[in-house]
């Protein structure tokens, strides 16, 4: 049975970090791309960054870029991302899933989600 699960949220101040952690079980986690979203209050689900199911192909949503790194450790079935230099509008509850694909995140598993504020 799968399950997801995200760690590491909570308020930061701008220009501060945090690490996000995703663990996932139940799947042939080195097949899978996975990716972490986020959505704030009154706005659709966004995709933030994807990582392919090796870690060598990575990519992210324009507004992160340069800020937020994405990055796995198969061995321990975990996705990470940090998030440095972090702005009021990248508040927003974050989700990690699991992908269908092993290069490109089409969601098939969510976690619960970890709340992310940013504010002084």
């Amino acid at each position: 049975q799968l399950q997801v699960v995200e760690s590491g949220g909570g308020l930061v101040q701008p220009g501060g970090s945090l690490r996000l952690s995703c663990a996932a079980s139940g799947i042939r986690f080195n097949y899978h791309a996975i990716g972490w979203f986020r959505q704030a209050p009154g706005k659709e689900r966004e995709e933030v960054s994807c990582i392919s199911s090796g870690g060598s192909d990575t990519n992210y949503a324009d507004s992160v870029k340069g800020r937020f790194t994405i990055s796995r450790d198969n061995t321990k079935k975990m996705v990470y991302l940090q998030m440095d230099s972090l702005k009021p509008e990248d508040t927003a509850v974050y989700y990690c899933a699991t992908s269908h694909y092993s290069d490109s995140c089409v969601p098939s598993g969510w976690g619960q989600g970890t709340q992310v504020t940013v504010s002084s």
